[in-house]
């Protein structure tokens, strides 16, 4: 069974369809001139007829010759030689001299002289030429009608002139000219059909075959899918110029109006994702901040033919997925926290039944409930400060981490938090990155090594201070920024390398509120941010 898209090209290719179309306007403008050439060309030899005739007549009558015959004995016989003469050398069908009765003096047809003229003469007889369409003894023609003066003077009229040419006459003129007006119109449409068909292949290169049925079916799904589809995507030309937008791009992007046609440049991103976008090399899974949200960027060069035409972005919002993120992180600082503390409860259990088969039964008491209401202690004045449990549970996780790389993590002991209204996962976005790069901060410094976290409510605002015995931050400026770190790192750009800073400055931007540091010795980051329910214990 043929599918519709066969069908539309059993009917024509658009090429084909297009092809058959203009054939057929160019056939079409092409009969409508060469009707139109006809008639111009028939009213042009009538009109050279018409003034042809009228400057015969006219000087024919302004004759001396002719002047002094019409007043003589015998008028025939001294202008009928005359005025064939004339009419053969002119070729005009006849010229006929007549008194101001209408006596004919001459006619192409003896038989015809000495009758009466047929035709108007009023305004000849006035002392004016006229001409006019008659149709006479030789049918209808186009003739003039000129005075004849008499010698010396202007007003008195004393025979007329009437010089014709046939409309027969007139037809074989036209038709002579027939033949050139039928090259014309051949030309024409053969440059029209040519043209028509080097239109019609190059539009069948471009269509490649394909029906407008089957285009307009494409366009429609393929718009269908541009908009539904959940990842950005961006077509840039080889000059860097945006050629389409989706809707999700135009969300991602933060771009408003129409940006079809401007430069990269000119979007508004950020340096770093526009120096990615301007590049023209292929990019996998590279994470890039934009304004609040992080970014994963792809970016394909698109060929045709063997060269580049452009280059295809794609872009995935990074951002949504923060809230797993934390949510793992808070999981892994449990499991970190748990592993942590079954190693210390591995040794603390040997070393108590160590005691009780020493016969050490008291000391061996006494050393595993003062292990167990240290951890214990920690425990419930982090659960009892800290009211977001995600929270809590990230620092129970840092402390043990911190504790088992030889860090001291210590907690305000008056930090005391409870809802602020400020996603969790922000929360642990912010908090857990401050930490993990204190504590890497402080292995870098002199012992002993701490980090010193305080959180309290002020002024609507939660304020987070973590400081830490590290050498400091050497580039304030540029801390923030993605893919800065101070670290080694052997992960590839774009794969983690220097983001933990610039994820913590995008959350704090996306909840309205500031991060500041301090350049070293030691460093200190310091976070305000509104909190959306009231402080329940302000500091």
């Amino acid at each position: 069974m043929r599918t519709p898209s066969a069908l539309v090209r059993d009917r024509g290719s658009l090429a084909r369809q297009l092809l058959l179309l203009q054939g057929l306007v160019v056939l079409v403008v092409v009969l409508v001139l060469g009707l139109v050439g006809w008639r111009q060309a028939g009213d042009a030899v009538e009109s050279r007829a018409t003034t042809e005739a009228r400057s015969t007549a006219e000087a024919i009558a302004d004759s001396p010759l002719v002047r002094e015959a019409v007043v003589g004995a015998d008028p025939t016989a001294v202008l009928q030689p005359y005025v064939e003469q004339v009419r053969a050398d002119t070729g005009i069908s006849f010229i006929t001299v007549l008194a101001p009765d209408r006596t004919r003096f001459t006619h192409p047809d003896p038989a015809e002289i000495g009758r009466p003229f047929l035709g108007t003469v009023g305004p000849a007889l006035s002392g004016r030429t006229f001409t006019e369409t008659y149709s006479g003894t030789l049918g209808p023609s186009v003739r003039a009608v000129a005075p004849v003066f008499a010698t010396g003077s202007d007003t008195e009229v004393v025979a007329l002139v009437s010089v014709g040419i046939t409309v027969a006459a007139i037809g074989d003129d036209v038709t002579a000219a027939l033949p050139g007006l039928l090259a014309a119109v051949l030309a024409v449409l053969a440059v029209g059909v040519l043209g028509s068909w080097a239109i019609s292949r190059r539009l069948h290169r471009q269509t490649r075959g394909l029906g407008a049925a089957t285009l307009v079916r494409m366009l429609e799904y393929y718009d269908a899918v541009l908009h539904a589809v959940r990842e950005g995507l961006l077509l840039l030309d080889a000059d860097r110029r945006v050629q389409l937008v989706n809707d999700e791009a135009r969300r991602l992007l933060d771009l408003d109006g129409d940006v079809t046609g401007r430069h990269v440049g000119e979007l508004g991103l950020s340096a770093e994702l526009t120096a990615a976008l301007t590049d023209q090399r292929p990019a996998a899974d590279e994470v890039h901040v934009s304004g609040s949200r992080v970014l994963v960027v792809n970016q394909a060069p698109a060929t045709q033919h063997g060269r580049s035409v452009g280059t295809v972005v794609t872009l995935r919002d990074h951002t949504d997925l923060q809230a797993l993120t934390g949510e793992l992180d808070s999981v892994r600082s449990f499991a970190e926290s748990l592993r942590a503390q079954a190693h210390e409860a591995a040794n603390r259990l040997h070393t108590t039944v160590s005691l009780v088969e020493l016969g050490r039964g008291a000391e061996a008491v006494a050393f595993a409930t003062a292990e167990l209401a240290q951890a214990q202690q920690l425990t419930d004045r982090v659960v009892a400060a800290v009211g977001e449990p995600v929270l809590a549970a990230l620092l129970l996780g840092k402390a043990a981490t911190a504790h088992e790389r030889g860090v001291v993590l210590e907690i305000d002991p008056e930090t005391h938090v409870g809802a602020t209204g400020i996603p969790g996962g922000d929360l642990v976005t912010i908090v857990g990155n401050l930490l993990d790069n204190a504590i890497d901060a402080a292995l870098l410094g002199d012992p002993p090594r701490e980090v010193q976290l305080s959180l309290w409510v002020a002024d609507e605002r939660l304020e987070v201070r973590v400081e830490d015995t590290g050498p400091g931050v050497s580039d304030p400026e540029r801390v923030f920024e993605r893919g800065w770190t101070t670290k080694e790192s052997t992960a590839p750009r774009g794969l983690g390398r220097g983001l933990g800073l610039a994820l913590v400055a995008q959350a704090v931007r996306r909840n309205g509120g500031t991060v500041t540091v301090r350049p070293g010795p030691g460093g200190l980051f310091e976070v305000s941010l509104p909190v959306r329910a009231p402080a329940q214990v302000p500091r």
